[in-house]
């Protein structure tokens, strides 16, 4: 009877973005122990839902959740929730005698003081638990990782998607190593790293030069490699470990570590393909609006929150302002609290008349006067109805829209991407009469909307993912990987 420890800690760390991320953060999307962390996300696409599913068909396992905890990408995981999370955790494993342990991690989580916390997630728990437990995690697909991982782990695995659709069965791929290990059988592991720092824009797994290398890592998956995984990195950590990676499981040390050489070297190969120019906001604007019949989305990736944004820059804004398109635009989001407090106490109807943007930092510019009316409120709560998470809660916050004349705004209390089609279902609005969707997204708004759209358009606006890589004050990433 197999007693098994779980804990999660799934935190992308943008070290550009303005602020530390606090562990009200954390508390606020996800920070569950016990049965709970299991029962809420149970019969979701989510790591904790496979978890829950694979136990369910194993009676004679015996786990225990320990903490788990996640928040939308931003800057730094502060170190008090740092070692919160990590403090329980430890005394959780502390307190029994365990065979097997599961992470579900990121990859890419960074600290006020640690640019490579997973690396020290990973050492913390096999301190603890000793070289005789098994211990195996599942990644997200921007992980920055070493390749000193492998000597922790017994396995692991990485989202195959991006977006990100798969991650609940890269948790099951994970388990099947960890259940694979418990029989007895050895995981050969080996990574290696690109040394480069690459945009992820072109490494979507629909197309382009990373699904090429997708196509290659999983038509070299069977005997005797057990798991062929793919890192793109993620260009806003500033990690000693930053950029891509390939790794892989198998039953020998020597197919691993070719297999892993060779799909490294077939990134490589593909390098200048993942290069990446954007137009200006005010190009990027008369593209859309001259795009085909239906919804048209523009996209922000530079303050996207799945990448550390802030959900507050006014570049994109200000310029749609000024503009004022003839058409039924929607503004999705921003990020302010106070903002919100102000629509409600007007109340549907009411005048609603205040700066917006620019309320983190006036670094990536001065706030946008709106003058408009408050159109709707909501208590900023629905399940993820999308192919991301889907089945998962979100909470918002309470959340307002407000509008002037043909441009409506949404604003929200809590920063959670809208890349899920209940974001807009909460608000009232119907995308079939919407022409312009202006959104800070990238990647992961076209799980659900690529379909949707009759054209995306993308453009480079100032934010804390901005494009521009080499104006960025890194510290930890080796220069020469930057050039």
């Amino acid at each position: 009877m197999p007693q098994i420890a779980a804990a999660r800690l799934w935190f992308e760390g943008n070290s550009f973005a303005p602020d530390p991320t606090p562990l009200s953060a954390f508390q606020g999307r996800e920070w569950l122990v016990g049965p709970e962390a299991l029962s809420r996300y149970a019969g979701t696409a989510t790591e904790l839902g496979a978890l829950a599913g694979f136990v369910a068909e194993r009676p004679d396992w015996q786990l225990a959740m320990l903490r788990c905890a996640a928040a939308q990408p931003g800057g730094p995981m502060s170190d008090l929730a740092f070692e919160a999370w990590m403090s329980e955790v430890e005394e959780g494993l502390g307190r029994g005698q365990w065979d097997g342990v599961y992470l579900s991690l990121h990859g890419a989580c960074v600290t006020e003081s640690d640019p490579e916390a997973d690396l020290t997630i990973l050492r913390r728990v096999r301190a603890l638990i000793g070289p005789r437990v098994k211990l195996v995690a599942s990644f997200d697909f921007h992980g920055n990782v070493s390749p000193q991982m492998i000597g922790l782990l017994d396995g692991a695995s990485v989202y195959r998607t991006y977006p990100h659709v798969d991650m609940a069965q890269t948790a099951l791929r994970a388990l099947r190593l960890l259940e694979r290990a418990l029989a007895g059988q050895r995981n050969h592991g080996s990574l290696m790293k690109l040394p480069a720092v690459l945009h992820s824009f072109h490494m979507r797994d629909a197309e382009g030069p990373m699904a090429e290398v997708w196509a290659e890592a999983l038509a070299a998956e069977h005997a005797p490699i057990l798991d062929a995984s793919l890192f793109g990195g993620f260009a806003w950590g500033d990690s000693p470990h930053a950029g891509p990676s390939a790794m892989v499981w198998a039953e020998e040390l020597g197919a691993a570590r070719a297999l892993a050489r060779r799909l490294v070297g077939e990134i490589q190969a593909r390098r200048a393909r993942f290069a990446v120019t954007l137009p200006t906001p005010e190009a990027a604007l008369a593209t859309a609006l001259a795009g085909p019949p239906g919804l048209v989305a523009l996209l922000d990736p530079a303050d996207n929150p799945l990448s550390g944004g802030v959900a507050d820059t006014p570049g994109l804004l200000r310029v749609l302002m000024a503009a004022r398109p003839e058409v039924e635009t929607l503004f999705c989001f921003l990020h302010d609290p106070e903002a919100v407090a102000a629509a409600r106490a007007a109340g549907v109807g009411g005048a609603f008349a205040r700066d917006l943007g620019g309320r983190t930092t006036a670094q990536f510019g001065p706030p946008v006067p709106f003058s408009g009316v408050v159109e709707a409120l909501t208590h900023g709560r629905f399940l993820n109805t999308g192919p991301m998470e889907h089945g998962a809660p979100v909470d918002l916050g309470p959340t307002a829209m407000v509008r002037a004349g043909r441009l409506r705004i949404i604003l929200t209390s809590r920063k959670e991407a809208a890349v899920d089609p209940a974001f807009f279902a909460l608000h009232g609005i119907d995308l079939g009469a919407t022409r312009l969707l202006v959104n800070k997204a990238k990647n992961h708004f076209r799980a659900a909307f690529a379909a949707r759209c009759s054209a995306i358009v993308e453009c480079d606006v100032p934010g804390p993912a901005a494009l521009d890589l080499a104006a960025l004050p890194f510290r930890h990433v080796p220069r020469a990987w930057r050039d």
